[in-house]
């Protein structure tokens, strides 16, 4: 089956619009009818319920669904594979949440270029559950996390500890209570720490779970939050920021996951070179 049948039947599935769909694949909504009964006569089966408001998969449709995301799965491991430049002997694919490739995974990338220098490195970024799915079909090698999920084929690694401090631009005014505090979720574990620590924090008016664009608003904007030490210490020892050592500090966990059947040794050399890159990072905490 044309690959290009499956993608655009999943725009439509995670859009619900054949002309939302057809705006994000650049061709005609006729063109993307027209695909649609192509699909439906090759499975003999009509995938979606259309109407003024959109289109809504039948129950053929939603049984299809996970095949045609393991297609495109397949596929994509496929086109990696295969365009493998000539000067690498294998690809390293690796996805870490997006505040743990500042400085941490940065620095281990360096380490590879030095060490592994014919390993070829995918780096992907995303959210934790998104990269699990992604390790366990077969399109990562490894995954770098702060919420592993346990699942049978997976091996957890504690990797290090992540010291979360509160930072701020002045030394008067900061914490949960002032109305230019950014909340940053850092987890469900870590705002349990947080509500029973600050138990009146009132409604802030910034909140995101990336804490990048926390310090880059602080920075611009003032303010305080809690942020990784390692992220925020250059911003530290220049004085543009101030450590609230008076305020209690929290600690995430850092972990690996990759599958237990991977006994690449140059896999093994890679992964060994990272928790060496992690036990450096977790050193500047102190």
């Amino acid at each position: 089956m044309d690959i290009t049948l499956a993608k655009t039947f999943l725009a439509i599935t995670e859009l619900g619009n054949f002309a939302k769909a057809s705006e994000r694949l650049y061709v005609t909504q006729s063109t993307i009818s027209t695909r649609i009964k192509q699909l439906e006569d090759l499975l003999g089966q009509t995938l979606f319920q259309r109407s003024k408001s959109g289109a809504v998969l039948t129950p053929a449709g939603s049984q299809f669904k996970p095949f045609a995301e393991k297609m495109i799965q397949t596929w994509e491991q496929a086109c990696q594979e295969i365009a493998l430049p000539h000067a690498f002997e294998a690809r390293l694919r690796v996805g870490a949440q997006h505040t743990l490739w500042q400085h941490l995974v940065v620095n281990w990338l360096d380490w590879m270029q030095d060490n592994v220098p014919d390993y070829a490195v995918m780096a992907q970024i995303g959210s934790g559950d998104n990269l699990l799915r992604r390790l366990l079909n077969g399109l990562l090698d490894l995954v770098i996390t702060y919420t592993p999920q346990s699942r049978t084929g997976l091996i957890i690694e504690e990797i290090m500890e992540e010291k979360l401090v509160l930072v701020s631009d002045s030394r008067t005014q900061y914490g949960p209570e002032q109305a230019n505090y950014i909340f940053v979720d850092w987890g469900p574990e870590y705002k349990m720490d947080h509500a029973g620590e600050f138990p009146k924090r009132s409604i802030t008016g910034l909140t995101t779970n990336h804490g990048p664009l926390a310090l880059q608003h602080l920075l611009k904007n003032g303010g305080s939050a809690y942020l990784p030490l390692r992220m925020v210490k250059p911003h530290l020892h220049e004085g543009t920021l101030h450590l609230i050592e008076s305020e209690a500090f929290f600690t995430r966990t850092v972990y690996a996951a990759y599958l237990e059947d991977n006994d690449d040794p140059r896999f093994l050399k890679a992964f060994g070179g990272f928790k060496e890159c992690a036990k450096q990072a977790a050193s500047h905490q102190i």
